[in-house]
């Protein structure tokens, strides 16, 4: 078993810092860096990867906390609809993130004439370490515990039961993404294969380990990331087999 350490903030020359937020910068950082030089390896322009970086940290953050304010705690916002405003609150939900980042990064392409796919294809592969990075922070802050466990992998609360760890596993789960872009790498890939193949990784684990959490709002027995795990797993499905197609020799 894994044992429980925690950390909500620390302290740097009398500074405090939140833990979780620092763990989400540091991803932030890390998954630019690593798409920048993806880009410049691709040959694509390495400037519009920092613009559209900027403009999707912004609205990763907006829309995460607008869908976690809307279905996930809708009741309690709507008796203090200021604290939906303050970002020192807790309340972020991922999937909004993407939402808002897939919005302007759509937005920003179409206005530049960029060539989208290949600049999404570029842009996600920071992505699995940016979440493997990031969900150290929800590791260490608890903020998804799971259902009681023998997993090897489980984490032994302070009241002594054990119990899955949601950032644990995703934390695990985002290194292990971008340790198999890596070895897929090895080959020449059709367009949107990587894009594709997140959405499908993404959708597929995200469908899977929401049925442990026991924090989460549930709406005819499936969370609100579970419904939108389907479609993004879908689009995934028909981008990677469009390149595939593509990719395919005409028959003789």
């Amino acid at each position: 078993m894994i044992p429980f350490v925690a950390s909500q903030t620390y302290t740097v020359f009398g500074l405090t810092f939140q833990t979780w937020g620092t763990f989400v910068a540091l991803a932030f950082v890390a998954a630019t860096f690593i798409a920048y030089r993806r880009a410049r390896h691709k040959g694509l322009d390495p400037n519009r990867v920092l613009d559209l970086a900027f403009w999707i940290f912004l609205a990763s953050f907006i829309g995460a906390r607008v869908l976690h304010v809307l279905v996930y705690e809708p009741s309690y916002y709507i008796i203090h609809p200021w604290e939906a405003l303050d970002p020192r609150k807790p309340g972020f939900a991922i999937f909004g993130g993407f939402i808002g980042a897939a919005t302007v990064f759509f937005l920003y392409a179409r206005r530049h004439a960029l060539d989208w796919l290949a600049y999404a294809d570029t842009l996600i592969w920071g992505l699995p370490w940016g979440c493997g990075i990031g969900r150290i922070g929800c590791f260490l802050i608890h903020d998804h515990p799971g259902t009681l466990t023998h997993f090897v992998l489980g984490v032994k609360y302070p009241d002594g039961s054990i119990r899955h760890d949601l950032g644990l596993y995703l934390s695990l789960i985002g290194f292990a993404t971008g340790g198999l872009f890596l070895y897929l790498n090895r080959k020449q890939r059709a367009p949107g294969f990587w894009f594709g193949t997140y959405m499908i990784i993404e959708g597929m684990v995200r469908f899977g380990l929401d049925f442990l959490r026991i924090v989460d709002v549930r709406y005819f027995g499936l969370t609100p990331t579970q419904y939108l795990s389907i479609p993004l797993c879908l689009a995934g499905l028909w981008l990677v087999r469009r390149g595939s197609r593509i990719m395919r020799p005409p028959y003789a």
